[in-house]
């Protein structure tokens, strides 16, 4: 599917209703593609998280102008389907991103050693592999 507009007159064909019943909902998964025209803008929302992120911002259901109650989850589901032929999980989209050094990197902050977050250890006795593996006392 290219816009969200074909994805509301595939909801309105499933379901019934308006186009304007669903656009909010499509467009709401397509809204990455302000950041990133291409399909990867799919990795922000087009996943089992972003179907609930969906709920929580639109409600559990929808009822359309014909008075049919609609389960949010559905529209994400059918949505994500019809772009990827199923529903992936976050943790999908991560595995094929390739890591990078510039991802990992731990910075220095003034006053203390950096971690693996970049921030000082606040009890590096808890640690005593760490501070092996790093040479320092």
């Amino acid at each position: 599917m290219a816009h969200p507009y074909h994805h509301a007159l595939s909801s309105v064909r499933k379901w019934g209703g308006a186009v304007e019943d669903y656009m909010a909902i499509h467009d709401f998964f397509d809204e990455s593609k302000k950041i990133i025209a291409d399909f990867r803008h799919r990795a922000l929302r087009h996943h089992a998280e972003g179907i609930f992120m969906a709920e929580t911002i639109f409600g559990s259901t929808i009822t359309l102008s014909t008075g049919r109650v609609i389960p949010v989850r559905w529209i994400g589901e059918q949505h994500i389907r019809e772009d990827l032929g199923f529903i992936p999980s976050f943790a999908d989209w991560v595995k094929a991103i390739r890591p990078e050094p510039w991802m990992g990197r731990a910075v220095k902050l003034e006053g203390g050693e950096p971690t693996s977050c970049g921030l000082p250890d606040p009890n590096p006795d808890l640690h005593p592999r760490i501070r092996q593996l790093r040479g320092t006392p």
